[in-house]
């Protein structure tokens, strides 16, 4: 057995870990301070601790640390990073600068259950949750750390099926023991887990933003199968009805398909189901997958698309296409890894 990783760790965590091998309460804020405050790697590096303590630490535990395995680059300066987790399964990460924002894409787990058809990750099928600890090493490990403005848990798997160790790395991002970050530069993508959704909204005030993809319940379950236990309705009915005077944003996130999802009818019954929503819909281009047979309609339909919203009164916009020539889809440079190392 290895020895348990401290990274990733939450403040009653941490006194736990002091109680369990005898050190001093306040030691947990110490160790905090070095885990998310100091750049450090080792245990040994901790030196307000006096040289038992680090001793002490040393012998049940790690720093807990690992770097990328592999990264690839854009020409348009998108970075897409590797990470080794579990037993021998890869996820990866999207660095995305822009003129006033540098965004993390962070994973929440190694393949996806979910089987949405328009997603690489969903056709790995499930290997696993991600631990706090592997979310945000993500984060805290990649060369471009210190000029992040924005994280964004868009990655592998769907973080509402992992909701625990979501919250407990949401919470050392945005606790002032953890790196203190605002919760408004932070935003949790869902295809939306009805029993779920409250419990993030009740833990969290970070963003959160909603796979919608389609206003119509026969063509969303098409595109994702857990519509037909969750139903778009239900969730948009849990939204309308919780105080969101703590929540700063609600988005919906649409993928625009030539002739499936972008008609004039679609702009109308998104109208209809959204209203008394105070939200925005983030119209994303779809990065092609092999084997899916969907195509994206272009350009010009998709800005016909977005003033159609916003002629009705919903603020529509239209994410950058990044990434197109490092496999930028979500999931397929895990495939091709994993796809490489079982042909070895």
């Amino acid at each position: 057995m290895g020895k348990e990783r401290l990274f990733g760790k939450t403040m009653n965590e941490l006194v736990a870990v002091t109680g369990r091998i005898g050190l001093p309460g306040y030691a947990g804020r110490q160790i905090a301070d070095w885990l998310y405050k100091k750049e450090i790697r080792t245990i040994d590096d901790m030196s307000n601790l006096s040289k038992r303590m680090r001793e002490l630490l040393d012998e049940y535990y790690e720093f807990g640390l690992s770097n990328p395995v592999s990264s690839a680059t854009s020409s348009d300066g998108t970075k897409k990073y590797l990470f080794k987790v579990l037993d021998n399964q890869y996820i990866e990460s999207a660095y995305i600068p822009g003129k006033e924002r540098a965004t993390l894409c962070v994973s929440s787990q190694s393949g996806c259950r979910m089987g949405c058809i328009f997603c690489m990750t969903g056709k790995q099928g499930f290997q696993g949750d991600l631990t706090c600890n592997e979310i945000l090493n993500q984060f805290r490990s990649i060369p471009e750390y210190n000029g992040l403005t924005n994280i964004v848990y868009m990655g592998m798997g769907e973080p509402l099926d992992n909701l625990a160790e979501v919250l407990k790395s949401l919470e050392i991002l945005t606790a002032e023991w953890g790196f203190g970050w605002s919760p408004s530069r932070i935003t949790v993508s869902t295809i939306g887990l009805a029993d779920r959704i409250t419990e993030f909204l009740d833990n969290s005030r970070c963003h959160l933003a909603v796979s919608l993809h389609s206003p119509f319940d026969e063509e969303r379950a098409l595109l994702i199968p857990a519509q037909k236990t969750n139903p778009i309705r239900k969730i948009l009915e849990i939204i309308r009805n919780y105080d969101l005077a703590r929540q700063r944003r609600i988005s919906f996130e649409y993928i625009l398909f030539e002739g499936l999802n972008d008609s004039p009818r679609h702009v109308n019954e998104l109208a209809r189901i959204l209203n008394s929503i105070k939200c925005r819909i983030n119209i994303i281009p779809f990065h092609p997958i092999p084997g899916s047979g969907l195509v994206s309609p272009g350009e010009a339909i998709s800005i016909e698309f977005r003033e159609r919203l916003n002629r009705k009164g919903i603020v529509a916009t239209i994410r950058s296409s990044r990434g197109l020539d490092i496999d930028a889809a979500c999931g397929l440079l895990s495939t091709l890894e994993q796809n490489r190392r079982e042909k070895k």
